[in-house]
């Protein structure tokens, strides 16, 4: 009996039935079924391999309209070529199923792709499963319509997952590879996120949904199911990709088929983190102070992009308990970082900041810089078992799942009946304390998130790194990318003063959003006799503030560690430090260093950090000891 036959059968029979006995429950699927059934095609380890993959139409008539208005000859060809590329059709909300203003629905996607299949050449339908209850529950920009409760997980299952599923089981879709990406952020929130009340809410509705997706989705042979890993800015320390893997596997052990529930992961979604750094290879170069992945940039995540990061979480998958044969999938659709900004070389320097600054492709102003960063380009087209990335990274493709010129989130409060709310993050003029006190870098006047975004698309496709061929200069569809050094495994990894977060869905918000651009709080003056000098700086809002602290040791010798103290004068409470132990007895600090930054030597410096709070008055500290000494 087909499998395709049987779910459209039941699905059927529920869906009119409303009164019936156990005995029609059975009889009356098993009849159905016996009359639809056709032989499918077997699933197959990578469904990319050999396939072509659908192009959405409606998305490639809006790139096309765009190239009408592109101004340049080259530009407009280059944006023809980028209208061919296969990308995902986002399933955002209950009324995306069957069709709103914002799009056709599932069914005319899944007809077209038929349309599209030629011969005996299989299709991948690429489809994202973005719906759960209290999505993304650290984030604004990309919430969603249902309540983490109860009440939203039965919506979830009933008005979502089984009507897409419903629509799968059709015995005319049997020869589509529907590749399902599973829901982006969710579980990996659940790492880096779960302090926060919204996220232990929203927990058990994740796994819970997650698991009834990936049961329903999997009674259908043709369907492959790739669950979201986020990327490497984000669980690339090894305080981050254990849990991840150990997560993984223990939602995979709920479901009714285990690890077979699973055939993949995907990173990098709707992101732009790079495949991988071309001039920093080795995240343990010694330059200056320190070695690479211990820069301000890194903060000594050892996985620079999203080779590294597959092959890192690929080897902890395999220990969790998935088959070696798992795969892994990519979205390359705005990480290529090319364009007058790129570098084409490494940096010179001396100084280790300014030596990956100088050196790094990624030019965003912070890894967790998520929302339309500017200076973005697309990168590699669609292509499967893609040429030049490592065995290790066990890749069955680069993908589009994010659609490039859909915008991530709204750069000012725009009001919708989709959920979505403003999140500063995408504000080109917020200074974010969780982007170490830098601009957000965000494309100015974008709309609201999964909206068309042109001025942005513009960008993106200049900056395309492979430079997007033209019809009349076809070009490779891909170029060859370093292989990054195996993932080193540090003695103690920290765990980063936050945890950056992907593009489509918003970065953590551990401090609250400040309702004026901060101002830094004056920095102590400096005596150049003192042994060591700490520079200060307190970004404040309301009754918060974020401090940064940076200690140099001016002395002759290397410490092996250290501890600094200075005082409040107005009150001032420490609630949450990074990169060293914080303790506060009344208005005295004292910090002390964490086993990995403990060695600083003569002339070395090393940042540390802390959000705090104070009731109305934020002074800086005046004076500052290190290890006893008076500091500048």
């Amino acid at each position: 009996m087909s499998t395709h036959g049987n779910r459209t059968a039941a699905r059927r029979w529920r869906a009119v039935a409303t009164a019936a006995t156990a005995t029609a429950l059975v009889a009356v699927p098993l009849t159905l079924a016996s009359t639809s059934a056709n032989a499918a095609e077997a699933h197959v380890d990578n469904p990319y391999a050999g396939a072509k993959q659908y192009v959405n139409p409606t998305w490639a008539a809006t790139v096309e309209s765009a190239a009408t208005r592109a101004g340049d000859a080259t530009l407009a060809a280059q944006m023809r070529t980028v209208a061919k590329q296969p990308t995902a059709v986002w399933m955002d909300r209950i009324s995306a199923i069957a069709g709103n203003a914002d799009g056709n629905g599932l069914k005319f996607h899944l007809d077209e792709a038929v349309k599209q299949k030629t011969g005996s050449t299989p299709l991948v339908f690429n489809l994202v499963i973005y719906n759960l209850p209290g999505r993304d529950c650290f984030a604004l920009a990309s919430n969603g319509e249902l309540p983490a409760s109860d009440a939203g997980l039965a919506r979830y299952q009933t008005e979502y997952i089984d009507p897409i599923v419903d629509l799968l089981s059709d015995p005319k879709y049997q020869d589509l590879r529907i590749a399902a990406t599973i829901e982006p952020d969710s579980l990996p929130n659940l790492i880096t996120n779960i302090s926060e009340a919204t996220c232990q809410q929203s927990a058990p509705y994740y796994r819970a949904g997650v698991k009834y997706a990936l049961d329903e989705l999997k009674t259908l042979d043709n369907v492959y199911t790739y669950i979201d890993a986020a990327h490497s800015g984000w669980l690339g320390w090894d305080s981050n990709a254990g849990p991840a893997a150990t997560l993984f596997a223990d939602v995979a052990k709920t479901t009714k088929k285990g690890f077979a529930s699973i055939d993949g992961f995907v990173t990098n979604t709707a992101n732009s983190t790079p495949l991988s750094e071309p001039f920093l290879p080795d995240p343990n170069k010694q330059v200056g102070s320190g070695q690479v992945r211990s820069s301000s940039y890194y903060e000594w995540n050892p996985d620079f992009g999203e080779l590294a990061w597959t092959q890192h979480l690929h080897s902890l998958l395999v220990a969790a308990g998935f088959p070696s044969s798992t795969g892994m999938l990519i979205d390359t659709s705005r990480n290529g970082w090319g364009g007058p900004n790129r570098p084409t070389a490494v940096s010179t320097s001396t100084d280790l900041n300014t030596y990956v600054n100088e050196s790094r492709i990624d030019r965003r102003t912070h890894r967790g810089a998520w929302c339309n960063p500017l200076g973005a380009g697309i990168g590699e087209l669609p292509t499967a078992s893609p040429a030049g990335a490592p065995a290790a990274s066990h890749l069955d493709a680069y993908v589009w799942i994010k659609p490039p010129g859909e915008s991530d989130g709204a750069s000012k409060e725009i009001a919708n009946d989709q959920g979505k709310s403003f999140d500063r993050m995408c504000d080109p003029t917020f200074v974010s304390p969780k982007l170490a006190n830098t601009l957000t870098g965000a494309t100015p006047d974008a709309p609201l998130a999964g909206q068309w975004f042109e001025a942005q698309f513009k960008t993106l496709v200049k900056n395309a790194y492979p430079v997007i061929p033209t019809s009349s200069d076809p070009g490779p569809t891909a170029t060859p990318t370093p292989t990054p050094s195996v993932t080193p495994t540090p003695s103690v990894t920290p765990t980063p003063s936050v945890t950056p977060t992907p593009s489509v869905t918003p970065t953590p918000s551990v401090t609250p959003t400040p309702s004026v651009s901060p101002t830094p709080s004056a920095t102590p003056t400096q005596n150049p006799g003192a042994s060591c000098s700490v520079s200060y700086t307190a970004n404040s809002w309301n009754n918060g503030f974020t401090a940064s602290v940076k200690i140099t040791n001016r002395g002759t010798a290397a410490l092996s560690g250290w501890t600094l103290k200075f005082s409040f004068a107005n009150g001032q409470q420490v609630q949450q430090g990074w990169s060293a132990k914080w303790a506060q007895s009344g208005s005295a600090v004292t910090v002390t260093n964490e086993a990995w930054n403990g060695s600083l030597a003569a002339g070395g410096s090393v940042d540390i950090g802390f959000n705090g709070s104070h009731s109305g008055t934020n002074n800086a500290p005046t004076s500052f000891t290190l290890n006893g000494a008076t500091c500048s």
